[in-house]
């Protein structure tokens, strides 16, 4: 049995409209849904007058449109960009263009630790184009007229994922690294199953009262949420070990019988994250191959 995680799915909005969430918080949903987007990406605006805009998302030209003109009257001062994925990043460009801000990343499109010293290749959804004109650290401050922001380095996802805390709201906007529809992808080699379980419980020992996810509604209990997560990772690979000591021991084995009641169309997707659970087992003494831990190699259960 894996942990029950208390997915939140309901969401009320229309694309193109800005809505009001909290009284220093508004959000535009572009309309890129996907198995991965869930209804699309909601770009956040902070503050009033003097505003930052979080996650400009896709280059969907109906979505920048519905940007600049939530922000017409308007002072963009920063665009701060949680990760490179193509869902998020790309429309920083035009929009820097017509507003004149300057964005704001941890730096630009990187591996997972584990990886960042081999030769691989990032995923086909990174932005690699994508490039910050400020590079931000954790514990980094921005400031506009009447809202705060802190830089949350939280690498997993991608290395370079950031969530930023609203202090003056106890917000955190959580990217894709907590979201409330569903589990997040980590996938080799931008993913890093290590570095984001660590930054799973990095979060835990924060106190924002509320997350807004790019993707999907807000979560209102999110150090509930946050446990359930972490808790459903180490189930998932105990259920990893088990089919290692049975005798299943290729991750495409392992897929089939994990998600056989999973749509096959996401088979790929959760083929990545079993990789990303095997090689966190290698790191921690639970799991071996021969040779390195590709996605074609024969893996085995150790005791540990």
């Amino acid at each position: 049995m894996v942990a029950e995680i208390p997915f939140v799915r309901d969401l009320t909005f229309d694309y193109g409209k800005v809505d009001q969430v909290t009284p220093l918080i508004r959000r535009v949903i572009a309309k890129n849904p996907g198995p991965f987007t869930f209804h699309g990406t909601g770009t956040y605006i902070v503050g009033h007058g003097n505003v930052a805009v979080i996650d400009p998302g896709p280059l969907v030209d109906s979505h920048v449109d519905a940007l600049l003109a939530a922000v017409a009257n308007e002072t963009v001062t920063h665009i701060l960009i949680t990760h490179t994925h193509r869902d998020h990043s790309p429309a920083a460009k035009p929009f820097k263009h017509v507003t004149g801000a300057s964005s704001y990343a941890q730096g630009p499109h990187s591996l997972g630790t584990t990886w960042s010293h081999l030769d691989q290749h990032a995923s086909n959804g990174a932005d690699l184009d994508f490039q910050p004109d400020h590079a931000v650290r954790d514990g980094d401050i921005i400031a506009g007229d009447g809202w705060t922001l802190e830089a949350v380095h939280t690498p997993g996802h991608t290395n370079n994922h950031l969530c930023f805390a609203l202090l003056e709201e106890s917000v955190l906007f959580s990217g894709d690294h907590v979201m409330g529809w569903s589990t997040t992808v980590v996938s080799p080699p931008d993913g890093d199953m290590r570095d984001y379980i660590n930054s799973c419980r990095k979060l835990l020992k924060r106190n924002e009262a509320t997350f807004w996810p790019t993707h999907g509604p807000c979560i209102f209990d999110p150090k509930t949420h946050v446990a359930a997560l972490i808790e459903h990772r180490e189930q998932r690979e105990e259920t990893i070990a088990s089919l290692l000591r049975a005798g299943t021991n290729t991750i495409a084995e392992i897929v089939a019988d994990m998600y056989k009641d999973v749509s096959i169309n996401l088979h790929v997707a959760a083929a990545r994250v079993v990789h990303a659970h095997l090689v966190h087992m290698i790191q921690t003494g639970r799991a071996a191959c021969d040779g390195p831990p590709t996605n074609d190699a024969a893996y085995q259960a150790l005791d540990g």
